[in-house]
Parts: C-alpha cells; structure tokens; sequence
C-alpha cells in the first residue's frame, strides 16, 4: 500500500473462499479436501501476474493482491479465477466446487491495510450470502448489514 500511495496507483485485493468446503471435507475426506485446495490454488496461480500475490489465508480461504490494479480489471481477474474453479474439477456428487469472491479497491474503498482487507472479506460474505459462487465488489452500502 505504501509503494501504491508513492506511485499514486490503485492496488486491489480479493477474499475467495471455497464454498461449502467443510461438507466437502466432512463427504470426501481431508485427503480430498487438500487436493481441492491445491487445485484451487493452482487456478488462482494461472489467473494472476508474476507480480501479483497469492496466500492461504486460513483454512479454505485465500488473498489475492493485485497491485497496480483498478476494480474493474480485479473484479475480471475475479470472474477468471471464479470460472477457473468451477470447471477446474469433475463434479463430485454431482457438485462442482466453486469459490466465493470479494473485491475492494485501494485507495477507493479504504485507506488502510485492515481496512481493505476487512472490506474485501465483506465483500466475500456479501456473495456468500448472494447465493454463493459469484463476484463481489465492495460498495459503501455494504457497511450496512449483509
């Protein structure tokens, strides 16, 4: 954020989580469940730039930091990822493992480290809540309740 603020440049960060992983795992086993994320992982790496930052954050949740990146292109590496996920793997039970997404923007929607990440992992929630497997960008409306 800092090198963004010198170079007056944008910088965006994604909040993915995979979507029902804990049934998925409780169904198939933790050994499945690994080979899930790995496969996650590795759309998420064909999707992003050398420069840009990919991380476990936790769990079945992964941070993506797009620097040098607007909403709008963060939002279609987004949709990317999103699609990647969803046709990376066989159906499993008749499923196919997809991933929730949330966007915010530096310095648009936040000014601060915590900030952009709480506001992108809101953002994520929001599309959980939209009925999952989808897109969402952080909108100040957000702020009120889910």
């Amino acid at each position: 954020m800092s090198r963004s603020t010198k170079e007056g440049t944008e910088l965006s960060v994604l909040f993915l989580d995979v979507d029902y992983f804990k049934l998925y795992n409780q169904r198939h086993g933790h050994s499945a469940g690994d080979r899930a994320l790995r496969s996650v992982a590795r759309v998420i790496g064909s999707c992003v730039r050398r420069i840009d930052m990919v991380g476990r954050y936790g769990g079945e949740e992964f941070v993506v930091v797009l620097p040098e990146c607007g909403a709008q292109v963060a939002l279609e590496v987004a949709e990317r990822i999103r699609r990647g996920v969803e046709l990376a793997e066989e159906p499993v039970d008749g499923r196919r493992l997809t991933v929730s997404i949330g966007v915010a923007t530096y310095p648009s929607d936040a000014r601060s480290k915590e900030d952009l990440l709480d506001r992108a992992d809101w953002s994520m929630y929001r599309a959980k809540a939209g009925g999952r497997n989808r897109v969402v960008a952080f909108a100040p409306e957000q702020l009120g309740g889910p």
